[in-house]
């Protein structure tokens, strides 16, 4: 697993390159994403270990996936990422929530493993309009609530759903629920002016 610091390192440098690429200035990001201008300048300077919340608004704002802003190593045309390469991006009680890969536009996809002991949940955030989450339970029974309606899903079963509103995964069983998740944002296209 990769250290904290060597993935605050890589955030600090994915960002200040993705923004360099699309010519932005750090007020202009700050305003596209609603992130604070301070927050990126310590994010860039690699002082801070940015929420998911964080990083998620300034993916959406660069038109990249969290997933590249977290990637350790460069991509290239084969990318293999290596267990010690694995970002855990949300850590429970026992469960833990880890983005195994991720790809930029115009494609923008995101591969999770998610674990959730008996009693944990996670609150997910609505993504942006348009995304779209697949998940398929290997182990155990997931309860996902969507926009405050709730599914049942079993191991060795799958779900489509609309991720652009509020959602919770929650495990109400009594063993350990495992399951794969991937994030399809929909294309989008950003502009260099601001």
């Amino acid at each position: 697993m990769t250290d904290p610091q060597t993935v605050t390192a890589a955030i600090a440098n994915n960002l200040r390159a993705q923004r360099a690429h699309r010519g932005l200035t750090l007020d202009a990001l700050a305003a596209r994403s609603n992130v604070s201008r301070g927050m990126l300048v310590q994010i860039e300077q690699g002082r801070t270990n940015p929420s998911v919340t964080t990083l998620t608004r300034v993916a959406d704002a660069l038109g990249i996936t969290v997933a590249r802003l977290v990637e350790v190593s460069d991509t290239p045309v084969v990318r293999v990422v290596h267990k010690d390469d694995v970002a855990t991006l949300w850590q429970g009680e026992q469960g833990c929530a880890r983005l195994l890969l991720g790809s930029d536009a115009p494609a923008l996809m995101e591969l999770w493993d998610w674990r959730l002991a008996p009693g944990e949940h996670h609150d997910g955030d609505a993504h942006a309009p348009g995304t779209r989450e697949m998940l398929a339970v290997l182990a155990g029974e997931l309860t996902l609530t969507v926009y405050g309606k709730s599914h049942v899903i079993g191991a060795d079963g799958a779900v489509l759903f609309s991720a652009d509103r509020q959602h919770r995964y929650a495990n109400e069983g009594a063993g350990e629920v495992r399951f794969v998740m991937v994030v399809i944002e929909p294309p989008r296209t950003h502009d260099n002016s601001g």
